[in-house]
């Protein structure tokens, strides 16, 4: 890309989420920064100083070293929406959510869809491509259930097996998170180390084996209280998007559910979130995506149609920006009755995108110890058994996910849902085990008729 090309790019990002994300999460929780020209030879510099930092399943992607051009965003690890004294320690939690639902759209052509979720269909696939060595417990459903004992359970799952949804940062330092073969024992007892002054500053009260449970469990309750805080309001906050009961509450495939099931419970409550929450924010604009992928499809190919008869009409259709208003103003449309034109497949379109980015943002949550005397009342606070907790809850990985993108999460939705059903659902299905056993190549697709 040209300089130029890059500049519009990252112009873009910022108005995205200027004039966009900000209407969906509120003013105190988008940090949309600014460009800044930067000297090339100090992002050289830069690149070599950083490479030996990366993980090694990042050093696939390079940094843009000739064009000049840079974002420049807030450290969220430190970052408070309030001024704390420097010299305050800081904790911060970083968890990518994952998408939060159960598809409730017709177009949905396997049923296992409105079962199990993306996520813990997708994790399989991953593990049977060696991305990650075993599949994680966590189970979106579970977060955004609202319910304390299933969130509880979802973030305990994470710190067991973190992934890259999860990393714990101390005064902006990288203390726990994603490595290629983590051993979660010898780490919990490294992170409870480093986490028990925050949480008994006093020293000496918690020790022993317990010591560490005491502490995660700590960690978690706080987490859990952060995310379900009520924050300022936003003008989507009010946006009439379909029920969150709409759809199943629960995934059949959550370790969480599964317990149940085992005991002889079948109820899975879901307290559901308070409207105010970034989790409740996060859900809705994730909910734009109302026809699922399988819907969506045959409408990103009546634009792309239009779009080869009039090329210059792209501009217009505003699908490379700019992010403005009128943008915004566009995505209010949730009428989920094709009326046959363009118009209709478009905003379809773009509040998918708008959805895809929800599901693959970020929140951090930044936590500092303050004394009683110090505790406002403006600021939020959240108590432990031993301390208390000043916290700020940013959200960020906000750029727009490409409009070219859309075959890919087609193919992509389709491989996650094959393999699941093949290699999992028919594991646990003696008469499907059977069948696939005698011709591990047939593979049989039912359509809709």
């Amino acid at each position: 890309q040209t300089s130029e090309e890059i500049l519009h790019h990252l112009q873009n990002i910022v108005d995205f989420g200027k004039h966009v994300m900000k209407q969906f999460f509120g003013e105190n929780y988008v940090h949309h920064g600014e460009i800044v020209q930067l000297p090339l030879d100090f992002i050289r510099q830069l690149c070599v100083k950083i490479q030996p930092e990366r993980p090694e399943s990042r050093c696939d992607k390079d940094m843009d070293t000739l064009s000049g051009y840079a974002m420049c965003l807030p450290n969220l690890t430190r970052l408070q929406t309030y001024r704390f004294v420097e010299h305050r320690p800081i904790l911060c939690i970083e968890i990518k959510p994952k998408c939060g639902f159960i598809p409730f759209s017709s177009h949905v052509s396997q049923e296992i869809k409105h079962k199990v979720c993306r996520y813990c269909m997708h994790q399989h696939l991953k593990v049977a491509n060696g991305k990650w060595k075993r599949p994680s417990k966590y189970c979106p459903l579970d977060l955004f259930s609202g319910n304390k004992q299933r969130m509880h359970f979802a973030l305990k799952s994470l710190l067991q097996e973190a992934q890259n949804n999860l990393k714990i940062f101390k005064n902006g330092e990288l203390i726990y998170g994603c490595k290629d073969d983590q051993d979660s024992v010898s780490d919990w007892n490294e992170l409870a180390r480093h986490l028990k002054p925050f949480f008994f500053p006093s020293n000496g009260l918690v020790s022993g084996p317990h010591c560490t449970r005491t502490i995660v469990k700590e960690l978690i309750h706080v987490i859990t209280m952060a995310l379900l805080s009520s924050t300022e309001a936003c003008r989507a906050g009010d946006m009439r998007t379909v029920p969150i009961s709409h759809g199943r509450s629960y995934c059949e495939a959550s370790a969480f559910n599964k317990e149940l099931v085992r005991n002889g419970k079948h109820k899975l409550e879901s307290s559901g979130l308070p409207r105010g929450c970034l989790l409740y924010k996060t859900l809705q604009a994730q909910m734009l995506d109302m026809l699922d992928i399988e819907g969506l499809y045959p409408l990103y190919n009546r634009v792309e149609q239009y779009l080869e008869e009039f090329p210059e009409e792209r501009s217009t259709l505003q699908i490379d920006g700019p992010y403005n208003e009128a943008f915004y103003e566009k995505l209010l449309d949730l009428s989920t009755e094709d009326d046959g034109t363009v118009a209709f497949a478009l905003t379809k379109v773009q509040q998918y995108r708008i959805a895809m980015t929800a599901k693959d943002c970020s929140i951090m949550i930044a936590l500092s110890p303050c004394l009683q005397d110090e505790c406002s009342e403006q600021r939020p606070v959240v108590l432990t058994s031993k301390s208390r907790f000043t916290f700020s809850v940013s959200v960020l990985d906000l750029d727009l996910k490409p409009y070219e993108s859309i075959p890919h999460q087609y193919k992509l939705d389709g491989k996650i849902v094959n393999y699941y059903l093949k290699n999992v659902q028919a594991k646990d299905d003696p008469v499907m085990s059977s069948l696939f056993k005698e011709n591990e190549d047939c593979t049989l697709v039912l359509h809709k008729v």
